[in-house]
């Protein structure tokens, strides 16, 4: 077994492990955290494809920003210790037939598909033209959504931390002075 298969093997178990971790443990921070190891053995598998500029992206903005992201709302909340309530086992059977039937079409999908190598020479990456197109406001410019989302990201989360909160601000005491 070749270097690449068993790096292959070793993301693709990462993942398949973090992910059942993420939507089955009870304690948001270690959710949040498993969701973490799921994004970077992603961006492994992406390196290991030669989409180093797609491993960086999800490096960076998926990794490094929307989980960090999460992690800060979580604190900023006061909901470290919070444990989700067990689900009945009607919520357990539903989500295995759910799950069990995307694994069973998701397979027969790839199966199906006739893969063919391709006798095209790889392109070069022109980072001039990424660069250009990331800064663009144009047709083929990234700018704007990039701004969107990244507003929406903000409003999202103070709409989160303002539903989260328990109770209203703080009431503060006047100072008393001790006399004798």
């Amino acid at each position: 077994m070749a270097s690449n298969q068993i790096m292959f093997i070793l993301f693709a178990a990462m993942i398949i492990v973090f992910s059942v971790l993420t939507v089955t443990s009870r304690k948001i921070l270690r959710a949040a955290v498993y969701l973490l190891f799921v994004l970077v053995s992603t961006s492994g598998l992406y390196f290991m494809l030669n989409y180093q500029f797609l491993a960086a992206v999800q490096l960076t903005l998926y990794a490094g920003g929307i989980v960090v992201l999460i992690i800060f709302s979580i604190l900023l909340t006061s909901h470290i210790s919070q444990k989700f309530e067990s689900s009945g086992w009607k919520k357990n059977v539903f989500s295995a037939i759910a799950a069990i039937t995307g694994a069973i079409l998701s397979i027969i999908t790839i199966l199906d598909y006739k893969f063919s190598a391709t006798t095209e020479a790889a392109k070069e990456v022109d980072m001039r033209l990424i660069g250009k197109s990331l800064l663009s406001v144009d047709y083929d410019g990234y700018v704007l959504p990039f701004e969107v989302i990244s507003v929406l990201l903000l409003a999202t989360m103070v709409a989160a931390i303002v539903i989260a909160k328990k109770s209203g601000p703080a009431k503060t005491q006047s100072p008393t002075l001790n006399q004798e």
